[in-house]
């Protein structure tokens, strides 16, 4: 019993010279892995593929395998990259292109279109902003809360969204992309918000806020020759601490109140101020019609007086008797009159005369 168990134990695993999964147990197969290789290429080669012959027809059909192994395709979406030995030689477009075997030549393919987009200032449950809008997102307070230019507080949560604009110099030129546009997102939205105030950034100035932080990234982007372009800066919330928010709503609302009352007694003073101005214009004017009026209406006086007194001096009796009739028909002119003559004979002295005037008006009548 003993010499048939060693006999077994001679013949390998087991009589039939099979190995447990019952293979043959062929030591020469085994140290010559490529003998199913050489039975399958000598099918198609003349000889068997036996000799040099058929060793340097397999040597260049692997040749022949290993050149096609450069040619390589570039997407509409894609910029080709083609290192030599790790070094940059040149970029493609589109299409199918060719570049020397691997290893002295590889091709990178990154993605140019793909708006990508990094959130500053809050997280989402997998640190990750919004990429799951459904749940709540965490603030980060280190990165949102900012000082502005008048010594106050502000939260600002924002997001940033870029492509890739030149993929050999966003590959080679820095070598953490989205963390340096973190970084330089951050200092460029703190360096705008240093230079403002405070009421501005979170009513009316939002949008050149925005503006003028796009500018300062991609102008520290570009000194960096990192090959982005940033398409746009999005400040998803603006507000004051949390802690503080109920006492500057109020601030807020008084402010707003004196904003209001000023605005209406500037109203108000525009209504008067004009209608002052025009009414003290409009007496300006009347006193200086009257002046002209009285200071003509005297030097019409002085220059008469000046004429009858020239005439005066040259005709004294004559003079004197047309300024008393004169004076007799400004004073009698429109008085009901009896003319008595004194010097009459055998009579009352009465002198009928005829009255014109009066029958020309009752004439017109």
């Amino acid at each position: 019993m003993k010499q048939k168990i060693i006999n077994e134990n001679n013949n390998g695993w087991n009589g039939n010279n099979q190995n447990p999964w019952g293979q043959n147990n062929n030591r020469q197969d085994f140290e010559n892995p490529f003998n199913g290789l050489q039975k399958i290429i000598s099918k198609f080669l003349p000889g068997g593929g036996k000799g040099w012959k058929g060793l340097f027809a397999v040597l260049l059909i692997l040749f022949g395998l290993w050149s096609l192994s450069g040619i390589y395709r570039v997407n509409a979406d894609e910029q080709g990259v083609v290192l030599r030995f790790g070094k940059f030689t040149s970029q493609t477009g589109p299409g199918l292109h060719y570049h020397l075997p691997f290893p002295i030549e590889t091709a990178l393919t990154p993605k140019v279109t793909t708006v990508n987009r990094i959130d500053i200032g809050m997280r989402g449950p997998s640190g990750s902003g919004f990429s799951n809008p459904s749940r709540s997102l965490r603030d980060v307070p280190e990165e949102s809360l900012m000082l502005t230019g008048d010594e106050n507080i502000v939260d600002i949560d924002f997001s940033v969204f870029w492509v890739i604009k030149d993929a050999s110099s966003f590959l080679f030129k820095i070598q953490y992309p989205e963390r340096t546009i973190k970084a330089v997102s951050e200092s460029a939205m703190r360096e705008i918000v240093g230079n403002s105030d405070i009421q501005p950034i979170l009513t009316g100035a939002r949008q050149r806020t925005e503006n003028d932080v796009r500018a300062l990234m991609q102008s520290t982007l570009d000194s960096y020759g990192s090959g982005i372009e940033i398409r746009e800066v999005k400040m998803q919330k603006v507000d004051p601490p949390s802690a503080v928010i109920d006492a500057f709503r109020d601030v807020q609302a008084a402010r707003a109140d004196q904003e209001r009352a000023r605005n209406e007694a500037n109203a108000y003073a525009n209504k008067i101020v004009p209608e002052a101005q025009g009414e003290a214009s409009k007496i300006l004017r009347e006193s200086e019609a009257y002046q002209s009026q009285t200071v003509a209406e005297a030097e019409g006086q002085a220059t008469r007086f000046v004429s009858i007194y020239s005439e005066y001096i040259q005709a004294k009796d004559v003079t004197r008797q047309r300024m008393f009739l004169e004076t007799m028909e400004k004073v009698f002119g429109n008085m009901n009159k009896i003319i008595v003559d004194n010097d009459s004979v055998g009579g009352q002295g009465v002198v009928p005369y005829l009255p014109l005037n009066e029958i020309n008006k009752k004439g017109k009548r």
